[in-house]
């Protein structure tokens, strides 16, 4: 098997301005993503940027990278560009890494490729793992993600769900067996399907849970779900995040 990695940084962050170029242990963010896939059996990891500063700290630290559209609304529409400057095959397996991710399992990035590559009818994979805190459960910062019997996504959505509702009933002090699973953004596409995701109308409950993934799913599409055994490393989203990344690159 095959893939690519593909990387997507924008540098306009709301939250954390200049995330990609936030430095981390001596390294801007998106070049430490860019070594932990490079750990993978991918082919290639390419980041695909909105600016040339980004660009240009990748270069400088021998990372391959693309100077994507500034106005893309979407990391999906950013990649499905940066598929057709690569020339990717239709066939051609691409994983998305998301660029704030410094601490993102090679291993987990495989498996999601290979699932993907297991599966000639979804058009997607993505990877998710079992919940064991109920604050984690109600969060609407915690994406959770219900599968059918083959191991397929039927929904996704930051509510509680599957909802126990004997065991809910005076509150979630408890989780319920199996446990639920919470969604890790991580994501296989074929190339072609990326190219035409862009073209998909978007779905009210994609806007509503501002979760992009539930448009394939309102389209008819299908989303197999790797369930890891093992929590992935921390993301960065706020400085708080920024902070505890840097303290645990600091201790290793």
């Amino acid at each position: 098997m095959s893939f690519t990695v593909l990387v997507p940084a924008r540098l306009a962050s709301t939250r954390l301005p200049d995330k990609p170029l936030a430095d981390i242990a001596g390294l801007p963010m998106v070049v430490r993503v860019a070594h932990r896939a490079a750990a993978s059996t991918a082919r290639a990891v390419v980041v695909a940027a909105d600016h040339a500063r980004t660009v240009e700290a990748c270069r400088q630290h021998g990372v391959r990278a693309l100077l994507t559209r500034s106005d893309h609304a979407t990391g999906s529409d950013r990649l499905a560009e940066a598929c057709t400057l690569l020339g990717l095959a239709d066939d051609e397996i691409v994983v998305n890494v998301q660029g704030d991710e410094p601490l993102i399992e090679p291993a987990l990035i495989d498996a999601c490729a290979a699932l993907l590559a297991e599966r000639p009818e979804c058009v997607m994979s993505t990877a998710a793992h079992a919940i064991d805190d109920a604050a984690e459960f109600v969060s609407p910062n915690v994406v959770k993600v219900v599968c059918d019997g083959q191991g397929r996504a039927l929904s996704f959505s930051r509510a509680p769900i599957p909802w126990w509702r004997d065991g809910y009933a005076g509150g979630v002090d408890r989780l319920s067996e199996p446990p639920p699973l919470r969604h890790i953004g991580l994501y296989a596409y074929r190339a072609g399907f990326l190219r035409r995701y862009p073209t998909l109308p978007p779905s009210p409950i994609e806007a509503i849970e501002s979760l992009e993934q539930l448009r394939v799913l309102w389209h008819g599409e299908r989303i197999a779900v790797h369930v890891s055994a093992l929590r992935p490393g921390p993301g960065v989203d706020t400085p708080q995040d920024l902070e505890r990344v840097r303290a645990l690159f600091a201790a290793a």
